[in-house]
């Protein structure tokens, strides 16, 4: 495993659409396993693909919860319903927050590692994080849609809503 380097805005990287995930192999599992712990080191609750470099449709999802580290190749909302509103950061735009409206509960669709497909239910801060790892493969900043934007030194953000 390794640490990869997080990319930063405004690499044009982030604002690509990633692409399709076809080959399930041991690339793609040093891909998810680097991912990870890049992730864990950087304190991030959240990584795609694109923010270590690589154009593909790969998200690691971690909140602390008892579910643990989730990991999704092709990711595919296919519900989505209510609304939450709060707090937003990424570790690809580092010492900025913005306050972002995003579905309350949604389902995921994807494949793990070995390219089994899997659906996932998530709600509030997990379906906040999804929401956000999916916006950067479709090229999508947090500060793209945000309401408000605003130094996270002066105005941190809570850690869950």
């Amino acid at each position: 495993m390794a640490i990869r380097l997080i990319v930063k805005d405004p690499d044009s990287v982030l604002r690509e659409k990633a692409m399709v995930v076809t080959k399930f192999n041991a690339n793609l599992h040093k891909l998810l396993r680097d991912m990870a712990e890049t992730m864990y080191d950087a304190d991030g609750v959240g990584l795609a693909a694109p923010q270590v470099g690589i154009s593909k449709r790969v998200i690691v999802v971690d909140i602390g919860d008892e579910r643990g580290l989730i990991e999704m190749v092709n990711p595919e909302v296919i519900e989505s319903e209510g609304e939450q509103f709060g707090p937003e950061g990424c570790l690809s735009i580092p010492n900025l927050n913005g306050d972002v409206r995003r579905a309350q509960r949604i389902r995921v669709k994807g494949y793990d590692r070995n390219g089994e497909p899997f659906e996932l239910e998530a709600a509030d801060f997990l379906a906040r994080a999804f929401l956000h790892e999916i916006d950067h493969l479709n090229g999508v900043l947090f500060t793209d849609i945000a309401e408000e934007v605003y130094d996270a030194t002066t105005r941190p953000r809570p850690r869950e809503e």
